[in-house]
């Protein structure tokens, strides 16, 4: 096998996949569903932004995908910022005072899971109308294989995590506390964290590929005990220093190849009132 390419075999009539290294065991799904010919937007960020903007705009494309749109963006985040999925308690799992004497930036996201500390990462998002993609477990699993392949032309040994796997409730500590099935890990530690959310017609995907780990962070402001994260990240994975422009110069030729389509470089803004949602403590800490 080639390194940035992608193995396949059958075994009792079910598709197995892995990425780049043969030796790496590998996980068993059903083939997913892929997109072609389709109109997509390429949206990159580097520059880095607060995290009310930064989920401002990954909410403005959701709404842009009900209108039959396509977005691949991919941003940084500054300042570092601690992001709560939709639903967990997070006034119950999360010393806010403690947040506040740290200085510590902090959102609620627009979709499920779990704690995730974004600093140094690529983070990725994707929304689209689910025609595209299937059901939303259909387009984790494709939009994971994609950024697998994206990965592994990096060099990086990764693979889906096995499919057997239990997915914690939101009340379960940070997000890269443990992988689930269908994640990105290498190692067995989880690389890319990701989470969901579907509004009518469309879904937005979005998640953290880590450059270096600092998910202890999520850990540090827990007012009780967790499962210290299981993460790893591409520094590690590789042995070198990687930067935020080769992961997404990796990932978006990675989903060109992938969804072969009209691919057009967009920049996308927030609007005043989307970002005001996400910066009311109402929101933020509603639970």
């Amino acid at each position: 096998m080639t390194t940035g390419g992608t193995a396949g075999r059958r075994n009792g009539g079910t598709a197995v996949e892995q990425f780049n290294h043969p030796s790496i065991r590998p996980s068993v799904y059903p083939p997913a569903p892929l997109t072609a010919g389709h109109a997509w937007n390429l949206v990159v960020d580097a520059e880095g932004r607060p995290g009310a903007e930064n989920m401002a705009i990954d909410l403005a494309l959701l709404h842009r995908a009900r209108e039959g749109a396509a977005f691949l963006r991919l941003y940084r985040w500054s300042p570092p910022c601690l992001s709560f999925g939709r639903n967990e308690p997070a006034l119950r799992r999360y010393d806010r005072a403690r947040i506040a004497e740290l200085g510590l930036d902090t959102v609620r996201r627009p979709t499920g899971g779990r704690a995730v500390w974004h600093e140094h990462e690529v983070t990725y998002a994707i929304t689209a109308p689910c025609s595209m993609f299937g059901s939303l477990p259909d387009a984790y699993i494709a939009i994971h294989r994609m950024l697998g392949r994206a990965l592994a032309r990096l060099g990086a040994p990764v693979m889906l995590a096995g499919a057997r796997e239990r997915v914690p409730g939101p009340g379960a500590g940070a997000c890269f506390a443990s992988p689930v099935g269908g994640e990105i890990v290498s190692g067995g530690r989880k690389l890319v964290g990701s989470a969901q959310v579907r509004e009518g017609t469309a879904f937005l995907q979005h998640g953290s590929i880590l450059l270096t780990d600092g998910q202890n962070v999520v850990t540090d402001v827990s007012t009780r005990r967790s499962l210290e994260p299981s993460a790893t990240a591409l520094s590690a994975v590789l042995d070198r220093p990687v930067t935020f422009q080769e992961v997404a110069d990796a990932v978006s030729a990675e989903a060109a190849t992938t969804w072969d389509g009209r691919w057009t470089d967009r920049r996308f803004e927030p609007s005043p009132n989307d970002t005001a949602h996400f910066t009311d403590d109402a929101w933020t800490w509603r639970r």
